[in-house]
C-alpha cells in the first residue's frame, strides 16, 4: 500500500473566532501541544481546525456562536498546509446577513485563493478526525449519539455522506407531515415521498455499513493484545442494516418501501418514522473481554474509545491516501502514565499531524522536541518551547 500523503498545518490564522480576535500561529512539528488554563481558548483552536471537515465542527455549534462577542459579527479561519506536493492555503469565513439583500452573508470557502463550492472541497487536501471529552459517555449514552459518531467516521472517508444524511432527514420530515394530512391507504404524494426515503435510507445504511465493516476488519487485522488501548469489535444493529447486509440495493429499497407503507398507521400514531437508519445503533464490544463496551469500567471505556479513534485515523489514511489531522481535546490528562506513554507511541506511529490540549505542560514532557508547545492565555498564543 502506498504511504498516505502527510499534509501538516504550518500556520493558523483566526479573525474574530470565539475568544481570539487576531491570531497568527506558526508551527513546524508533527505534534502541537496547546497548554493553558481552562477557558483560555485551547479547544477553540481545535474547533477552528475542525471546520475544515464537512459539517459544523467538533462542537456542532451554530456559526453565529463562533463569532467573537464584540467583534465584526462574522469570523474567518485560514490554514497553510505543507505536504509532499507543495503548499496550499485553505480558508473559511462566515458573515451574518445584514439585510435580506446581503449577498455576502453565509459561509465562504476558499482554496489557494479561489472560491470553493462547499467545505467538502477541502477533502482534496485535508482530512480531520477528533476526540473530545463529550464522547466519554458514548457507549453508555443513547443510540443517537453513536449514530452521529458513526456518521462522522463515514464523513472522513466519504465527504458526500453528510448531504445524504441531511436529505434523508428532510424526506423523513416530509413523510411525517404527510402522514398527518393524507389518507393513508391512497396517497400519491406519500408514495412518492416514501420512494425518496427508501432510496436515501438504503444509501445511508450502505455507507455506514461499508465504513463499519472496513474499520472492524482493520481493527481485527492489526490488534495488539499488549496495547494499553483494547481493541473494539463493532457492528451495526437495525432492521435496515439487516436488509442491506442480505439484499442488493434495489431489492433493499423495495422491501424497505413496503415496510414504510405497512407501518403508516403505526408511524402516524408515533409521530415519527420508527424503522430506518434513524433507528440503527452502532454496537461496540470490548474485544479482549468480549463484553459490551457499556459494561466496561470508565477507564476501560476511555481506552477503548481512544483505540477506536486511532484505528479510524489509520482507516482514513488508507482509504483517502491522506494522513488525517488528528485533534485530541484533553485526552492525556485522563490517562495514567502507562497509557499516556502508549498514546504518544501510537500517535508517533501514525503519519498525520496531531494537535492536543492540556492544562499542564508536564503532560507533554515525554514528547520533547517532537512537539511545538504552545501557550494559550490572556496574553495571546505563542510558542513556549520546543
Amino acid at each position: 500500500m502506498t504511504a498516505p500523503d502527510a499534509a501538516g498545518v504550518t500556520r493558523l490564522i483566526l479573525r474574530d473566532f470565539r475568544n481570539h480576535a487576531d491570531l497568527d500561529l506558526g508551527v513546524g512539528r508533527r505534534f502541537v501541544a496547546l497548554v493553558g488554563e481552562n477557558g483560555a481558548g485551547k479547544t477553540n483552536l481545535l474547533e477552528a481546525l475542525s471546520l475544515f471537515a464537512p459539517g459544523r465542527g467538533l462542537r456542532r455549534a451554530d456559526f453565529s456562536v463562533m463569532a467573537r462577542e464584540g467583534g465584526s459579527g462574522g469570523f474567518a479561519v485560514s490554514l497553510s498546509l505543507a505536504g509532499p506536493h507543495g503548499e496550499h492555503r485553505i480558508g473559511t469565513a462566515w458573515e451574518p446577513a445584514r439585510n435580506r439583500e446581503d449577498a455576502r452573508a453565509g459561509r465562504l470557502c476558499r482554496i489557494d485563493g479561489a472560491t470553493a463550492p462547499s467545505p467538502t472541497a477541502f477533502a482534496e487536501h485535508l482530512r480531520v478526525v477528533w476526540l473530545t471529552p463529550d464522547l466519554d459517555a458514548l457507549f453508555r449514552g443513547p443510540a443517537g449519539d453513536r449514530r452521529r459518531f458513526l456518521d462522522r467516521l463515514v464523513l472522513a472517508v466519504d465527504s458526500g455522506h453528510g448531504a445524504r444524511v441531511s436529505a434523508l432527514e428532510r424526506a423523513l420530515r416530509s413523510r411525517n407531515r404527510l402522514l398527518e394530512e393524507e389518507r393513508l391507504d391512497d396517497g400519491p404524494w406519500l408514495d412518492a415521498v416514501e420512494r425518496e426515503v427508501a432510496e436515501l435510507a438504503v444509501a445511508v445504511a450502505l455507507a455506514r455499513r461499508e465504513t463499519a465493516e472496513r474499520l472492524d476488519r482493520l481493527i481485527l487485522s492489526t490488534r495488539d493484545e499488549a496495547s494499553p488501548f483494547p481493541w473494539a469489535a463493532i457492528r451495526l444493529e437495525g432492521d435496515i442494516d439487516d436488509l442491506v447486509a442480505v439484499w442488493p440495493a434495489v431489492d433493499a429499497e423495495d422491501r424497505y418501501r413496503a415496510t414504510l407503507r405497512q407501518n403508516r398507521f403505526r408511524d402516524r400514531a408515533a409521530g415519527r418514522t420508527l424503522a430506518g437508519p434513524q433507528a440503527s445503533d452502532l454496537v461496540v464490544r470490548h474485544g479482549p473481554k468480549d463484553v459490551p463496551a457499556a459494561t466496561a469500567s470508565t477507564g476501560e471505556q476511555k481506552a477503548l474509545l481512544i483505540g477506536l479513534v486511532l484505528a479510524h485515523a489509520r482507516l482514513v489514511a488508507g482509504m483517502s491516501g491522506i494522513a488525517p489531522l488528528i485533534l485530541l481535546d484533553e485526552v492525556a490528562a485522563h490517562l495514567d502514565p502507562r497509557r499516556r506513554a502508549g498514546l504518544f507511541d501510537a500517535l508517533d506511529a501514525l503519519p498525520g499531524q496531531v494537535w492536543m490540549t492540556g492544562a499542564d505542560p508536564a503532560l507533554f514532557g515525554e514528547l520533547g522536541d517532537r512537539a511545538d508547545l504552545v501557550a494559550v492565555g490572556e496574553g495571546g498564543v505563542r510558542i513556549a518551547a520546543p
